[in-house]
């Protein structure tokens, strides 16, 4: 592995650093991707221009569009390991996939309009992508875009659209050739949330927050101006989109601060009159976690390290995906279950531990092995397109 210190990374992680003691908006203290309370949007919009104004984000854009001509390949990969470790908020919604779709696959006048408001934090935007019976496999996917003269008039269905119920634009997919092989015939949009027929209601999940919504389309008409790409050819738009999503799902920051969390809850938790972390199973347990977070991390920095030197494999994003869930969620159980009949008691009890944040944590840990692409759908992508094993 190649990867050690860099003078341009560190002035980079202090710079973010101090613009999110300054600047950054009270982040709320739950865990994971979590959609903020609609109170918090117009702070949220200003922080994110200031990120992409301070070119912490957007700098693998043109440099017309605000862009850095000589961008570090990690760059964004620290700010977002910053931002996680200053418990500061990232930007607001999915603008950054959707502005790597319209970079790469959108028109001049597509770049000329979306790209600055997504900077600006004028545009918050969702993914559309997410189906009832086409999750993981997204190519499943049954929402119909039949063209109508210069629109396509768009009925179906979405479901885990984070942000939805904020969003000024989704990045939406739908099937435009109902005949065509499965991953052929489907077409990005960019779709105006506010276009009459679109309907957006907020999912509330176990954890008592509504962070996700389902999506539904009645007759929407989105003009043939607002397609990402060439029509029938949304599954290519999404490729950038996917590896990004993937790639930031395996990020260990929070792995690191949920290990300063689990030593204070065995310190605070008693076991026969003293502090479990006094107990040898404990202290066992703790440093298996340890061992597993620090090898989560030189794995994803092994992977940084390839992707840097032209070497990197299929393989990498979704085995540091994987890694990072898997971890995530039995540190988190573990967590629970260290409390005994205390881990049942919730946010909001005066009894419960850390505020309840350990319960909230349980109960979202799932989430990460599933979103960006299922840990099983991810295993066959290893096996079959890394390892070269049959179907």
């Amino acid at each position: 592995m190649h990867l050690g210190q860099d003078r341009e990374l560190d002035a980079l992680r202090m710079r973010v650093r101090d613009l999110a003691a300054q600047y950054a908006p009270p982040r709320h203290s739950r865990t994971g991707v979590r959609a903020p309370e609609a109170h918090e949007i117009p702070a949220l919009r200003k922080w994110t221009a200031i990120l992409f104004s301070e070119q912490l984000l957007g700098v693998n854009w043109p440099v017309e569009y605000g862009g850095l001509a000589d961008a570090h390949p990690l760059h964004e990969s620290v700010v977002a390991d910053e931002l996680i470790r200053a418990g500061a908020a990232g930007p607001v919604g999915g603008g950054l996939l959707a502005g790597a779709a319209i970079v790469a696959s959108g028109t001049t006048a597509q770049k000329d309009h979306f790209l600055p408001r997504i900077r600006s934090g004028e545009h918050i935007w969702c993914q559309l992508f997410s189906e009832p019976d086409a999750g993981s496999d997204l190519a499943g996917l049954r929402t119909r875009a039949r063209r109508d003269g210069d629109h396509f008039v768009v009925d179906g269905q979405k479901v885990w659209t984070t942000n939805g119920q904020h969003a000024d634009w989704g990045y939406l997919l739908a099937r435009t050739d109902p005949d065509a092989p499965k991953h052929a015939g489907i077409t990005a949009f960019a779709l105006d949330m506010k276009t009459p027929g679109v309907t957006v209601r907020p999912l509330r999940e176990i954890t008592g927050t509504a962070d996700f919504n389902e999506v539904f389309f009645d007759g929407v008409r989105i003009p043939e101006t607002q397609v990402i790409g060439e029509v029938n050819g949304g599954w290519a738009v999404t490729t950038t989109s996917l590896a990004l999503e993937r790639s930031s799902a395996g990020s260990g920051a929070s792995l690191f601060g949920a290990l300063n969390r689990l030593v204070r809850l065995a310190n605070d938790v008693r076991r026969d009159g003293r502090p479990a972390l006094e107990r040898d199973d404990v202290r066992q347990a703790i440093g298996g976690f340890v061992a597993d977070v620090h090898v989560n991390a030189l794995v994803s920095a092994f992977g940084d390290s390839r992707a840097l030197h032209g070497t990197g494999d299929v393989a990498d994003a979704p085995v540091s995906k994987i890694l990072f869930s898997e971890i995530n969620l039995a540190l988190h159980e573990y967590g629970v279950q260290l409390q005994g009949h205390d881990g049942v008691r919730i946010e909001g009890d005066a009894q419960v531990h850390d505020d309840g944040w350990w319960q909230d944590a349980f109960l979202y840990g799932r989430a990460f092995t599933i979103a960006g692409g299922t840990n099983e759908v991810l295993r066959n992508l290893i096996a079959e397109r890394a390892l070269g094993l049959p179907r």
